[in-house]
């Protein structure tokens, strides 16, 4: 069996366990307890003290080595850049969080408390404006590692519902219940695509996407656009002109 070498690019408790997992294999075939080839399989580059009598005395000589407080520290820089990416931009949500949990193993940091700091903080710059106090609202009573990453896949859930610059959307009628619509090359006479009230259910001309400034809109100060998506054109109001079927403005 080709059993890696300890040589300070993994967590020490983590390779002990698995070490042992094949304390029958190094007995058998090598005749050795499962301390001796754990200590034969050190690189030699890391120093460790004569006399150590078993895998507790180990995992705390190789946790006193430099080369475990650089690792620990990498892991943690890393930690501190790592950003969140949404899924509908090609991130993967169960992988950031596998990722985050590793690094905070190998950083050490377990406390609860800083690490929602570190996952507020992988949240992307467009996102904390506007889910900062949903953010701190969900997270104030956690108290357990679990209970954290439920909360995180909560707000997720929320952000994936949220409508985004160019979310495709379809606009319903309150009073008739049928949604705005648009046919490409069915025009106005000013030539303008006709804009009419069509189906009760969702169908291709009644697809609109939304045009934002900015990735979300706020309610105060964000310029929102309707761009149709089978003709490419924006929802808008042509003065002087009017409707032929009703006399409103065009």
């Amino acid at each position: 069996m080709d059993f890696p070498k300890y040589d300070g690019n993994i967590h020490p408790d983590e390779w002990i366990k698995d070490f042992q997992k094949y304390d029958y294999y190094w007995r058998e075939r090598y005749h050795l307890t499962c301390l001796e080839m754990a200590k034969s399989l050190v690189d030699s580059t890391i120093k460790i003290p004569t006399g150590i009598r078993d895998i507790e005395e180990l995992r705390n000589a190789l946790k006193e080595d430099i080369s475990f407080t650089i690792f620990r520290n990498t892991n943690k820089r890393i930690l501190q850049s790592l950003k969140y990416i949404p899924e509908r931009k090609g991130g993967n949500t169960s992988k950031f969080i596998s990722n985050f949990r590793k690094l905070c193993y190998n950083s050490e940091i377990n406390d609860v408390e800083e690490q929602k700091k570190y996952l507020y903080n992988s949240l992307p710059i467009s996102h904390l404006y506007y889910i900062s106090n949903i953010f701190h609202e969900k997270m104030k009573n956690v108290n357990s590692k679990n209970e954290l990453i439920k909360k995180f896949e909560d707000i997720i859930v929320d952000e994936a519902n949220l409508i985004t610059n160019e979310s495709v959307v379809t606009l319903k009628h309150v009073a008739t219940g049928k949604y705005l619509s648009s046919i490409k090359n069915l025009s106005y006479k000013s030539g303008n695509n006709l804009i009419f009230v069509g189906n009760s259910e969702p169908v291709p001309n009644s697809l609109w996407k939304v045009k934002f400034d900015n990735e979300f809109a706020t309610y105060t100060d964000s310029s929102v656009k309707l761009q149709h998506i089978n003709s490419w054109q924006f929802l808008g109001i042509h003065s002087g002109y009017k409707s032929p079927s009703n006399n409103h403005t065009e």
